[in-house]
Order: C-alpha cells, then sequence, then structure tokens
C-alpha cells in the first residue's frame, strides 16, 4: 500500500484553441504553485426491478470525470491556451488608482498624468477631489466640481485651481513578458481543448493521471481582503480520437 500527500504537480498541453484549430506545436503549462486537485468519476447506475423491494440487476450508465484545480500563480499563458484558446499578444493592459494625488496647476488648468512604463493612456477611471468626492466628467467648458479628459489630459475649471485631485485610468504598455489578449464571441460548442497531467510523489513512490483530452468548463477568480489571490480552474475529460479517455499509474 502506498500514500500519497500535498497537491501534487499538474500540467496542461493544449491540443486546440477555441476555434477547433490543432495546435501546431504545443506548450505544456505548468499549473504553478498548485494548491489543491480533485478529480471526481463518476456512472450512472441503471438498476432492473420485478416486483420485490430490491433490483434483480445493475448496469453502468453514462460516466463522466470532471476536475477541480486551484493555483496560488497567475499565468497569462495557462489561462489563454486552456481556458480562452484565443489570440494573445505580448503587452500590459492595467488600471492605475491614484492614491497620491496632484494639485491643479493655473492655466491651462490641465494635468497629463505620466503613464508607467512609457505606456500609452486608453480610458478614463473617474478623477475624485482631496474629500474623496468623485468629479463629474464633462464634454467641454468644466465647470467648478468637473472635469474633461481627451487622449490622457485631464482639464479642470479655472476657480479648482490649486485643489489636490486623484486621477485613474486604464492603460496599455509594452512588454516581453505580460499577455494581453481580447475574448471574443465564439459561435456555440468551440472550445479549446487540452491534455491534462498529473502526478503526485510521496516517499518515492507515485500516483499519476494522464487525460488525453479535457475541455475547461469555469474559471473563477475570487480575491480576498487580505489573503492571496487563488485562480480555480474546473474541466471536464472526454475521449481522443482513439477512444481514450486517460492513464492512470500507481507505484503499487
Amino acid at each position: 500500500m502506498q500514500n500519497g500527500f500535498g497537491s501534487g504537480v499538474l500540467w496542461g498541453t493544449p491540443l486546440t484553441d477555441a476555434y477547433g484549430a490543432a495546435i501546431a506545436n504545443p506548450t505544456p503549462v505548468n499549473f504553478g504553485v498548485l494548491q489543491d486537485v480533485s478529480v471526481d468519476i463518476s456512472f450512472d447506475t441503471k438498476m432492473l426491478y420485478g416486483s420485490n423491494q430490491f433490483p434483480v440487476a445493475l448496469g453502468r450508465g453514462k460516466g463522466k470525470i470532471s476536475c477541480k484545480a486551484k493555483m496560488g500563480q497567475i499565468n497569462g499563458r495557462l489561462l489563454n491556451s486552456l481556458f480562452f484558446g484565443q489570440t494573445a499578444v505580448s503587452g500590459v493592459l492595467s488600471d492605475y488608482q491614484d492614491l497620491t494625488g496632484a494639485p491643479i496647476p493655473a492655466t491651462p488648468y490641465s494635468i497629463t498624468p505620466t503613464i508607467a512604463g512609457a505606456g500609452t493612456w486608453v480610458a478614463d477611471l473617474g478623477v475624485k477631489n482631496a474629500f474623496g468626492v468623485a468629479m463629474v466628467c464633462v464634454a467641454s467648458a468644466p465647470a467648478t466640481g468637473q472635469y474633461m479628459v481627451s487622449a490622457g489630459v485631464y482639464t479642470f475649471a479655472a476657480a479648482d485651481t490649486g485643489q489636490t485631485v486623484f486621477i485613474s485610468y486604464q492603460y496599455t504598455a509594452t512588454s516581453t513578458v505580460a499577455q494581453k489578449g481580447t475574448i471574443m464571441n465564439v459561435a456555440m460548442g468551440y472550445a479549446p481543448t487540452f491534455r491534462c497531467d498529473f502526478v503526485n510523489n510521496y516517499n518515492s513512490k507515485s500516483l499519476s493521471l494522464s487525460l488525453f483530452c479535457c475541455l475547461t468548463s469555469k474559471l473563477t477568480l475570487a480575491t480576498k481582503q487580505d489573503d492571496f489571490l487563488i485562480p480555480e480552474l474546473d474541466f471536464d475529460a472526454f475521449a481522443d480520437p482513439l477512444n481514450r479517455v486517460g492513464m492512470w499509474s500507481t507505484s503499487e
């Protein structure tokens, strides 16, 4: 008899993208800092009854392999390869919340935020004054308590000169590491598929499970005020073109 301990190690190897196209040169991705994995293998049981209380025969019906994996690292390549399956490119898309503030200068009463990483301003996320009150965005000629924004330049009323304001915004920047992508509205029935490989090693013995075709059904990103973000991925296994579902192995 062998024992298991710890969360194990889990890999996903993309097979097809969100449009059903085969991945020519798939790159396996590791579920980093794995927290826990659950694999539930279940079947429907069909019972044949006669006139008595208990069944006279049992048959196994439809089967299902459902999995959940929680990981302590956020990996853009994993999310795109296994869940979104669409086009991802290098680059940053991020939001900036201003907690420092800056005073409104005299003529022309404008502030142009300095974007991190020499990035590009994309969208306004609001302005607050020193009292935490949200200012109102207008198309032109801002009055007291208002502002206008164009191409990342924020302009305020002359009467508000000297007041400290907190400007939040969304921006993009170039990067060789960061990943970003657009979620497209794909036709129903299509989803990326991948191969899943799991191993749990303990005391020089292992439990291994390979599922040859998997499809994700749910991605959960749940934050907590005083804890780490732990992404959770739910997926199910199905038969590959050779009618294989998976393969398992134990040391004993």
